[in-house]
This record gives C-alpha cells, sequence and structure tokens, in this order.
C-alpha cells in the first residue's frame, strides 16, 4: 500500500511517475541513458546489474521488476536471484562476476571498494566505460530502491512479468510516453489502451 494517499491501494509506480511528472520524466530520460545507451556491458548485463543490487538491497519489487526484465532480454530464468544468494555458484557469466562483485561492496558497504576491487574487473577484460557503466547502474538502482521502498511499492509476480516485457518491449523512453501528453491531456496507453489521466 503506498504511502501517498492520493494513489490508490494497488498504486504501482508507473503511478507515481504520472503523479509527479516534473521529476519522473527526468528520471526516466536518465534510466533510458543509463539503462539503453551505447555502453561495452549488455542491456540484458545492465538489467541484471539492476535486479543484483535491488535483491542485495531486497527491494522487492525492484527486484522483481528487473529480474523478470532481464530474463525477457536472454538472461537465465533464476540466475538473478541465485546471484543474489550465491554469486561464485550462481549461473552467471565468468567474465561479469567481478563487475558484480564491485556493486556488491558499492551496495552494500561503499566505503570498502579501493583499487583492487577495479583492477579485479579489468582484470577480467572489461574496459573502463564498462566499470563506469556499472557504477552508474547500481548507483541508479540503489536511489530507485529507496525511492520505492520510502514511498511504499509493492506489486506480485503477474506485474512483475507484465512490466518486464514492457521495459524489453519499448524501453525507458517508452515508459516515459505512457505518462502522457501534458499539454494535448488524456489519450490512450501505448500497448495498454487504457485512458491516461490528465497530468495537469
Amino acid at each position: 500500500m503506498p504511502y501517498l494517499k492520493s494513489l490508490p491501494d494497488d498504486a504501482v509506480l508507473l503511478q507515481v511517475f504520472r503523479a509527479y511528472p516534473e521529476t519522473s520524466r527526468p528520471l526516466l530520460d536518465y534510466h533510458e541513458l543509463v539503462m539503453r545507451g551505447t555502453s561495452p556491458l549488455t542491456v540484458a548485463e545492465r538489467e541484471l546489474i539492476a535486479a543484483y543490487v535491488s535483491g542485495l538491497n531486497s527491494c522487492d519489487y525492484c527486484h522483481g521488476v528487473h529480474t523478470a526484465t532481464a530474463e525477457a532480454c536472454g538472461v537465465a530464468v533464476g540466475a538473478v536471484p541465485a546471484a543474489v544468494a550465491d554469486l561464485d555458484a550462481a549461473p552467471v557469466a565468468e567474465k561479469l562476476k567481478p563487475i558484480l562483485r564491485y556493486v556488491g561492496t558499492l551496495t552494500r558497504s561503499p566505503s570498502r571498494i579501493g583499487p583492487a576491487d577495479a583492477e579485479a574487473v579489468y582484470a577480467a577484460g572489461w574496459e573502463e566505460k564498462a566499470l563506469h557503466d556499472a557504477v552508474l547502474v547500481c548507483a541508479l538502482f540503489n536511489f530507485m530502491n529507496r525511492m520505492v521502498e520510502g514511498l511504499g511499492i509493492s506489486a506480485g509476480p503477474d506485474y512483475f512479468a507484465t512490466s518486464g516485457t514492457r521495459l524489453r518491449d519499448i524501453g525507458y523512453a517508452g515508459l516515459a510516453g505512457l505518462l502522457g501528453d501534458p499539454v494535448a491531456g488524456s489519450r490512450e496507453d501505448a500497448g495498454t489502451g487504457a485512458p491516461v489521466v490528465p497530468l495537469r
């Protein structure tokens, strides 16, 4: 149940975005850059990092949505929760594990990150931009986890699956499009047929 009294009891994050478009649009623009922009990390790998960080933070909503998105983008089913439980034994590419260890430390104990952690990423064959991009995904989802938990947003597996498929298909720029046009007013949600409530 959300802590924002203007929202219905079953509100999901999209409804928060619609209620506060002035902060949500730039946030979704940033998501699109970080999660879908050019990167040595694939879209699936970035979604896996997002889901992994969210799992470490015990943010069920973000972990559920981004696990479903990672799987929709090609990550093996069950790989994300396995990585959260035991990264060494998880069915995740060995090359990616140093990046996940890095973001894991950055999430749980940020002051403990040091040169050796970065060197482990480089030794696995990643370039500097990969480390940069992984840190941005990590930072973004530590932010999102706190936003979601702070606002009391929750959902279940059916919603996670729907959201994961949607993010795979339209990305975060497409999600921003679902906020509606504040100038034109009401229209129909792309892909859902549901009316969009005018934002202003």
